[in-house]
């Protein structure tokens, strides 16, 4: 009974030291001015509907709607608002989802990570570093070598093809 106990008592210090650093990480994310730095009015006149709403509004487009889900060319996703390299194609998998998946970022200083308890739960939203772009979230459900699965909105890329 007392092992039971310890073990709990640590698991508890372990999450919430573990969320500490995470929400550090991302109170340092934000606390950076953005490379890229537009008003409501720019975006909305440079992104579609659609995109305005994913990448800066934090909406998630309909599963199984981007083209991008089944692309399967050789190449890079950038970030549909200020082009910023994201993904390789090299790093894509079939999910399922319905949303272009990978399982790790081109590089992580691209992308931000940041907790997310809208829908009431606790999930780990991805950014671009650059812009500040909603992009989708990251799930622990990936395939190896990182077991991570970066579920995008198809939206809020574009895909560059290799020359």
């Amino acid at each position: 009974m007392k092992t039971l106990r310890m073990l709990t008592l640590f698991s508890t210090f372990f999450g919430i030291f573990s969320c500490t650093q995470a929400q550090k990480k991302t109170d340092e994310a934000d606390a950076q001015p953005r490379q890229v730095q537009k008003t409501d009015a720019e975006w909305k006149k440079e992104l579609t509907p659609e995109q305005y709403n994913v990448l800066r509004k934090e909406g998630t487009e309909r599963p199984f709607s981007s083209p991008l889900n089944a692309n399967k060319k050789k190449g890079i996703y950038v970030c549909a608002a200020c082009q910023t390299p994201l993904f390789s194609s090299e790093a894509k998998f079939e999910s399922g989802t319905g949303w272009p998946s990978f399982y790790k970022p081109l590089y992580a200083k691209n992308v931000d990570e940041k907790t997310d308890r809208s829908l009431g739960m606790a999930r780990t939203e991805v950014l671009c570093h650059v812009c500040g772009g909603h992009l989708g979230h990251v799930f622990d459900d990936g395939p190896k070598p990182t077991g991570l699965r970066y579920c995008m909105n198809g939206v809020a890329l574009n895909f560059k093809p290799k020359e």
